[in-house]
């Protein structure tokens, strides 16, 4: 930050962009999309009557929180310092008059406000002479992009955040600077944790019909399946921003899930959607290189997770039986790609195991509402006394995969199919091991909100998953008996 104090002019300050990262009126958008569809096309078609009845239409739908919305601390500590010297500070914004007014309720700072309203887009030279009338032809102004160009040529002073290079340099061609406000570009690492890339070891399960029949190591099904990897990794990446973007209020009020890029403001939400289109795209051509079953069922796991990111997430149940589909569906689709059968042992598993591990993820999120002191988990359907519930039920799904497994392991086909089936039960006790494990650190308020995640995280259990494969190997290729 550099400051170089023009005067003691009236202090005139931009919401979207300046005051706060995110575009008020793009997070109002995502709000009534997450919340109801039909409406947000009802809003969109406001759109012929210009984009002051647009944003008013909007306001009255969607109504935004600004105690949620991220600001920009180090612009926020110069305003209180400048209204601590008795500074006339006024708020500008072409956002919608309620969301200005409630963000100027909220800061405390301003003396004043002037927004857009339904008659009249507060934007450009319109934003200029709404603060000519309002304090006169002295004023300093602060603002991040070239669309308040007008305002700071006609200003004292400017203040730019955020802005590159040639923006600040032609502000300060004509206008002196008070204050500029570097901000740090989007990092690769943002990108990364927002597309969720370590979650693309889920689609590992697209290999599992292969890895079954011991065929992976087939060229054919090698290159197909990485193929469908690819595309199932995007198309979770993209669901995984999709969801952020729908979540913001919920992931705000929550003490980890603040630090997110989106919820942080570190990446617009906007470019955020452009990224997720462009994996949704991407994943369906490389699907449809391999086969239309393979397309169908990659629209088939998008629908379902877009389901589950709109309304499923807060149907009690329904959420943890949607995402144990999920898993299932990745199985399934490996079948599909290679045109292995999958067994019912396989199905019935999965279903059971997944089901215990979705209900591991929603008992994380209320003991950790539990210990805040709260009595329900933000944007779910659960409270914190379905606990024992929820827990009863997701032990018994783990227990109940480990019957199947054992089931299958004395089956009479795996007794001909395997050359030392007596080894899977290795993989039983093993079993029982990490999701008893699972379930215990669950208890202690120690899990991850992703049992995933800590799983790659816990020594114990990548020892446990190795010797379970070493078992299994052994089990089908190592004949153990004699005679």
């Amino acid at each position: 930050m550099t400051t170089a104090r023009v005067d003691a002019a009236p202090l005139v300050v931009d919401l979207d962009g300046t005051l706060t990262p995110s575009d008020t009126l793009h997070e109002s958008l995502l709000l009534l999309a997450g919340r109801s569809p039909a409406q947000l096309v009802c809003a969109m078609w406001a759109l012929r009557k210009g984009r002051a009845a647009f944003k008013e239409r909007v306001s009255r739908l969607a109504t935004l929180d600004a105690t949620l919305l991220p600001y920009r601390e180090e612009l926020l500590s110069y305003l209180r310092q400048q209204r601590r010297e008795g500074r006339r500070i006024v708020l500008a914004t072409a956002a919608h008059e309620a969301v200005a007014h409630a963000v100027a309720g909220h800061l405390g700072l301003f003396d004043d406000v002037l927004a857009t309203s339904a008659d009249l887009n507060l934007k450009g030279r319109a934003k200029l002479q709404a603060i000519r009338r309002l304090v006169g032809p002295r004023f300093v102004y602060a603002g991040d992009s070239r669309a308040d160009l007008p305002v700071w040529q006609a200003a004292s002073g400017a203040i730019v955040v955020g802005a590159d290079v040639r923006l600040r340099a032609a502000v300060e061609r004509g206008t002196p600077l008070e204050l500029t406000i570097a901000c740090k570009p989007t990092a690769l690492g943002d990108w990364l944790a927002a597309m969720r890339v370590y979650q693309w070891l889920k689609n590992l399960l697209l290999f599992v019909p292969a890895l079954t029949a011991f065929s992976i190591l087939e060229p054919k099904h090698l290159l197909s399946l990485g193929v469908a990897f690819l595309a199932f990794g995007l198309a979770a990446s993209s669901n995984y921003i999709v969801n952020d973007l729908l979540d913001l209020p919920h992931d705000r009020q929550h003490p980890r899930k603040c630090e997110r890029a989106f919820a942080a403001g570190r990446i617009a939400p906007m470019h955020g959607a452009g990224v997720a289109v462009l994996g949704f795209g991407l994943a369906s051509m490389l699907a449809a290189t391999l086969s239309l079953p393979v397309l169908g069922m990659l629209w088939l796991y998008l629908l379902v997770a877009a389901a589950y990111s709109a309304a499923l997430k807060r149907r009690v149940l329904i959420d943890v039986i949607a995402l144990a589909g999920l898993y299932t569906l990745r199985i399934v689709t490996g079948s599909v790609v290679t045109g292995i059968a999958v067994s019912k042992w396989l199905l019935a598993f999965s279903l059971f195991l997944f089901l215990s591990l979705a209900l591991v993820k929603r008992c994380a999120e209320l003991m950790l509402a539990t210990q805040a002191g709260t009595t329900a988990a933000p944007g779910r359907g659960y409270r914190t006394e379905d606990l024992s519930t929820l827990w009863s039920f997701g032990v018994a799904a783990a227990v109940a995969a480990v019957v199947v497994f054992g089931l299958f392991a004395s089956a009479p086909e795996t007794l001909r199919r395997y050359a030392s089936p007596e080894l899977l039960w290795v993989v039983a006790v093993g079993l029982i091991y990490w999701l008893a494990r699972l379930w215990l650190v669950t208890g202690r308020g120690q899990m991850h909100d992703d049992p995933l995640l800590f799983a790659l995280r816990d020594r114990a259990s990548r020892v446990t998953v190795a010797i379970m494969l070493v078992a299994t190997l052994a089990a089908y290729f190592v004949p153990m008996r004699t005679g």
